[in-house]
């Protein structure tokens, strides 16, 4: 079993290694006009796998509509042993064609299971995995492909977050010590924690966060939320006329406030308030950041309020020149009313991706 190494504050009078630092922030600006393709990650369509797998018109599509990277969730450590091998070639075939097509990649380490109890257990399996990920693409270009080392990492001790991120980063660079990692903070990548985290010792790192503010309104009717969501109807911003009133199931959640505070958070401003809340962080320590995620869950929000929203946090974004990649292509945050085709694609929601960028 690898020791887990328990590490230090960063010293403040630490030599900044300006290159390291010159290219993580470089290669964070290429990742903005990112766009996640939710196929990988989908642990419940094992079957289904090669009828899903991106074809060149995907590929045109979103270089048509202006997409410059994709992020690819893989759920590496959910499949069973034999559907892992073959999720490789996937993934392989992603790398060939995002270099074919002209798109920068991150692999993105999915669905993972590591908490407080495990991490002692859990980190050197999520370790293992990263070396042989970091083994098999040692070689691809690290201006074009990116690791991030852990999807939304759960409600966990921010410490014991910390030190794993750290020993994670330590081992993939015994390996690659050039490639840019990204790497967020517990409780799902939020931007709150974000803000308490303190820098890892390593400055070839971007930071991420996911961006879903108001949750209220991003992801209502989401039933894997649970009740706290059950009021659907919500538009953005917020207007009085057509307010819905609050579903009976979520008076005893968390929804029941946020649904009293959404007139104050259901517009721009807060938007940029919040936002703002980790371009100071990255100030503070010098350090790029992403925004990993952003979007609306799309069965229950009407269309012209998804495209308000995306609008929203996209222009917001470029004030604070933080680049973005939207969740998703193709799932149920998708940009498409139907499948991925131009002719699917809302004239407003076209606006709302080409506006910022």
């Amino acid at each position: 079993m690898l020791l887990l190494t328990v590490i230090a504050p960063v010293a403040k009078s630490r030599p900044i290694p300006q290159q390291a630092r010159a290219a993580a922030f470089k290669r964070a600006r290429s990742l903005n006009n990112g766009i996640s393709i939710s196929w990988l990650e989908q642990t419940w369509a094992e079957n289904s796998l090669p009828q899903n797998a991106l074809k060149k018109p995907d590929f045109l599509l979103l270089k048509k509509l202006g997409f410059k990277s994709i992020r690819l969730p893989a759920a590496f450590t959910s499949f069973s042993p034999a559907t892992t091998a073959q999720l490789f070639t996937y993934v392989d075939k992603v790398v060939e064609q995002c270099h074919t097509y002209g798109f920068r990649l991150v692999i993105d380490y999915h669905y993972g299971s590591l908490n407080d109890n495990n991490y002692l257990t859990e980190t050197p399996r999520i370790i293992d995995l990263w070396l042989k990920i970091a083994k098999r693409y040692k070689n691809a270009s690290h201006d074009n492909l990116f690791f991030e080392i852990y999807n939304e990492p759960p409600h966990i001790s921010p410490k014991v977050w910390r030190d794993a991120a750290y020993n994670i980063v330590t081992a993939i660079r015994k390996i690659d010590k050039q490639r840019t990692l990204i790497v967020g903070a517990s409780n799902y990548n939020s931007i709150y924690e974000l803000s308490r985290f303190e820098r890892l010792a390593e400055d070839n790192i971007i930071y991420t966060f996911h961006f879903y503010e108001p949750f209220f309104f991003t992801h209502q009717g989401a039933s894997w939320v649970g009740d706290q969501v059950a009021t659907t109807g919500v538009s953005f911003p917020y207007n009085a006329e057509n307010f819905p009133a609050l579903n009976p199931q979520a008076k005893n959640t968390a929804g029941k406030s946020n649904y009293h505070m959404y007139p104050r958070d259901g517009n721009e401003q807060s938007i940029n308030d919040k936002l703002l809340i980790v371009k100071n962080w990255a100030l503070k320590y010098d350090v790029p950041v992403i925004c990993g995620e952003y979007g609306v869950y799309n069965k229950y929000a009407d269309t012209d309020s998804r495209c308000r929203y995306i609008k929203a946090v996209r222009k917001a974004l470029k004030k604070l020149d933080i680049p973005g990649m939207i969740w998703d292509y193709n799932s149920n945050f998708s940009l498409f009313n139907g499948s991925p085709a131009i002719e699917n694609l809302p004239l407003c929601m076209k606006d709302a991706i080409s506006s910022a960028q």
